[in-house]
This record gives C-alpha cells, structure tokens and sequence, in this order.
C-alpha cells in the first residue's frame, strides 16, 4: 500500500482479530471505517452501500484488489482500543484547544451502562459509566472523553480533566454542579 497519511496514523494499533483468514490489515478497515463516517454514513449497512458505490476509487486510491466488506470492518472495530483510536484520529486532524477557545466539560451518565447482579449471573455487577466530555465551541469539536472511575463523579474528574487540557487562554464553561467551593480551593 502506498504511503497514505491517514493509514499511517493508525498503524502500530494492535490488532487483536484471529490471525486466521486476515485479508485486510487493520490501518486500512479502520481508514475505510473513518472515511465512511466523515461521509455522513450512519451504520454498517449505509457503510457498506458506500464501499460499494466507490469501490473502484477506493481501490485506487488504497492500491489494493479488494476492499473489505463492511461486515469485515465493524469485526475489525469490535476489539478496537477506542482510547487509542480517538487519541490519534484527534491528532491527525489536529483537534487541540487554542488560546482564545471556549471549552464545554460536562459529565454524563451512559444510559444502560450498569449492570445489576440479576441481569447476568456470570458477570460482575456494576456501577453505570460517566465520562466526563470536552466540547470546543467555536468549531463545534467533541475532544476525546475521560472515563471517571468507580466509586468517584464528574465533580472529583473535571480538575484532573482540565490539567490535560489546560492551554493558555483557553476559557473553560461547565455547569453549577462544578463550581462548589470545596473543590476550587482544592485546585
């Protein structure tokens, strides 16, 4: 495969799928995957019609004789480490907060996310997952999210947040809740 930018950014991530019957490397199912959704394509099936509407412009442009299926990309997305994903495709497109910007941080609760002990018998129960989540408003950006930790809130995850985030005027917007003074004079 020629040396395309966006193959580049995600080779190196680990591919945990079998290594038997492996067509297509991992950086080009995650590219194809990429591509598709910044295409305004919403699903695997809408996915598929794309691949298949620019099949032949897509293999020319990857220099490859096949491209996958869609249902051979969303295996490939099964295992993928997200963190990881995010973290480079941020980078490749350079979404980094500037001076000037204004910064949305606000904690929600993934609705579904918990798992009581009589809903399944062989897996541990668990509290429901709250990220913490950066919104840049003037270009209408979602930063990668931050995923608060059992037995904590939004409220003990925010200042840990802003430190990762923190850029020289940079102004940072969140609601009440994040404003108590207990935790401003601890940061």
């Amino acid at each position: 495969m020629p040396e395309i930018a966006i193959l580049e950014v995600f080779a190196g991530l680990p591919d945990r799928r079998r290594k038997q019957g492996k067509r297509h490397p991992l950086p080009l199912c995650l590219a194809l995957f990429t591509l598709a959704v910044a295409a305004g394509n919403q699903g695997f099936l809408a996915m598929g019609d794309w691949l298949k509407s620019y099949k032949q412009q897509l293999k020319e442009l990857f220099c490859v004789e096949r491209i996958p299926s869609y249902s051979t990309v969303r295996r490939a997305l099964l295992d993928l480490d997200y963190k990881e994903y995010s973290a480079r495709l941020a980078q490749f497109f350079g979404i980094e907060p500037i001076s000037g910007e204004t910064l949305a941080l606000d904690g929600k609760v993934l609705r579904g996310s918990f798992m009581l002990e009589s809903d399944n018998p062989h897996c541990e129960p668990h509290k429901a997952i709250t990220l913490v989540t950066a919104y840049l408003v003037e270009r209408g950006l979602i930063l990668q999210p931050c995923e608060v930790e059992d037995k904590s809130n939004e409220i003990t995850a925010i200042p840990e947040f802003i430190k990762v985030l923190a850029v020289k005027g940079v102004v940072f917007a969140f609601d009440s809740m994040n404003t108590q003074k207990k935790q401003l004079m601890r940061s």
